[in-house]
């Protein structure tokens, strides 16, 4: 039961090539201050991999863009338990990508909730795609 609100390395998305296609091939939607990119697909081993970014125009020192990378993982690491049941259940595998385009650096609060809501979106479409 400890590793329940882990976020492993291999959930991490690492890869550049898995990455540019999340980008190229995925889908995605907005939930503001996030846009998400995913790529849902049947698979024989569940598996869920995870990424953040944070645009540089916005933030210019890397500091701040850390932090706000920081504050997202640490949402998602805590709520993602949800999703990852579901996806183990239908046998699914998902990429996603969060990308987030506030302006400024937001309280953990707020992320918290927001990441909620983009976790359960993404449980609903991950439910109705056969």
């Amino acid at each position: 039961m400890a590793k329940q609100f882990t976020l492993a390395k291999q959930e991490r998305l690492k890869s550049r090539k898995q990455t540019e296609q999340v980008f190229s091939l995925g889908k995605r939607f907005t939930l503001a201050p996030f846009r998400i990119n995913y790529i849902l697909a049947p698979a024989e081993k569940s598996r869920l991999q995870f990424g953040v970014g944070v645009s540089s125009k916005h933030f210019k020192r890397a500091v701040d863009r850390n932090r706000v990378k920081r504050l997202i993982r640490e949402a998602y690491r805590l709520q993602k338990k949800k999703l990852q049941d579901m996806l183990n259940e239908k046998n699914k595998s998902l990429t996603v990508f969060f990308i987030y385009t506030g302006k400024e650096i937001p309280l953990y609060q707020d992320v918290f909730k927001k990441m909620g809501n983009c976790l359960e979106k993404l449980c609903t479409i991950a439910e109705a795609t056969i």
